[in-house]
């Protein structure tokens, strides 16, 4: 059963890592964005309807980073060039997209289509425990692994990450050198809705191979909250989003063993996880948060 649970809990983690990469992507440009949830369930929507349209699930994900993407434009631009409170217009845009994939999710649920298949890896998916875990799933979960360390050379390796970190930090002293701190901010926002769109694709194309209204349940949201776990640090992530997977694996577990247990209370156990790692390592990761992302909480505009 532990093989399972833990293989369950990368499967399942994936979509949510993916949310996590994207959102610490944006916060360490200093922006939060609620809407998150929002990217992931358009991404989720849109992923299978092109897939469903073309029988192509590289297109649906291509389709579904699109729709993120696009989605968390909206944010950036009413947060950055309109100046309107971030996590107000974070909420805005979620019931945005909530509102939009409920209207034309409709024809597509119970609709079916050709999805992501297991795809285990000759040799290392053989190898006792590990392989079972890592190695024989489907091609986003594998893509993932090479995106966190990917995001952190980015971040902490390059040129390119300085000026990010720098909008988030110190975006008076970025501008002194010339560089705009919006349009830094505005990519970031853009490509972190871009990786939760790509994880709303995973969800409907490669975990539950389907689509239905409100699919994410709260996905975004953790998300959000591991941004805050992992202390900003793409790879902590990885196994902030592996834990939540491992306690949504649980459930279906211990109940093909036969075990006993209150379904309701098996539900909100990835979400009690989630608030205890919270409680333990918040104040002590919140302190490691973008120096410029305190504005956020500030009445006045962030520019």
């Amino acid at each position: 059963m532990i093989v399972d649970v833990l293989a369950g809990g990368v499967r399942g983690g994936t979509a949510i890592l993916y949310a996590a990469l994207g959102e610490t992507l944006a916060e360490r440009a200093g922006v939060i964005n609620l809407g998150t949830e929002g990217s992931m369930l358009t991404g989720a929507l849109a992923a299978y309807a092109v897939t469903a349209g073309t029988g192509d699930p590289w297109a649906g994900v291509l389709a579904g980073a699109f729709a993120g993407a696009l989605l968390a434009a909206v944010h950036a631009f009413t947060v950055l060039a309109r100046g309107a409170n971030q996590l107000a217009t974070g909420l805005v845009v979620l019931f945005l997209g909530a509102g939009l994939t409920s209207m034309f999710g409709a024809a597509y649920v119970g609709r079916a289509i050709s999805p992501f298949r297991p795809y285990p890896i000759p040799g290392l998916a053989e190898i006792p425990w590990v392989g079972p875990i890592l190695f024989d799933h489907d091609p986003l979960v594998y893509a993932s692994y090479l995106l966190a360390p990917a995001l952190w050379l980015l971040l902490f390796r390059s040129r390119w990450g300085l000026v990010l970190r720098s909008a988030g930090e110190r975006p008076a002293v970025l501008a002194t050198y010339g560089r705009s701190p919006l349009t830094v901010r505005f990519l970031a926002v853009v490509g972190g809705g871009l990786l939760a769109g790509i994880g709303g694709a995973h969800l409907s194309t490669a975990y539950a191979n389907a689509w239905f209204e409100n699919m994410t349940a709260g996905r975004g949201f953790i998300a959000v909250a591991l941004v805050i776990f992992a202390a900003w640090h793409p790879l902590r992530a990885v196994g902030g989003a592996y834990l939540f997977g491992a306690a949504l694996a649980l459930s279906p577990a211990l109940q093909a063993r036969g075990y006993g247990f209150n379904q309701f209370a098996l539900d909100a156990l990835p979400y009690l996880v989630t608030i205890a790692a919270l409680v333990v390592l918040g104040r002590r990761r919140t302190n490691a948060a973008p120096e410029d992302l305190s504005r956020v909480f500030q009445l006045t505009p962030t520019r």
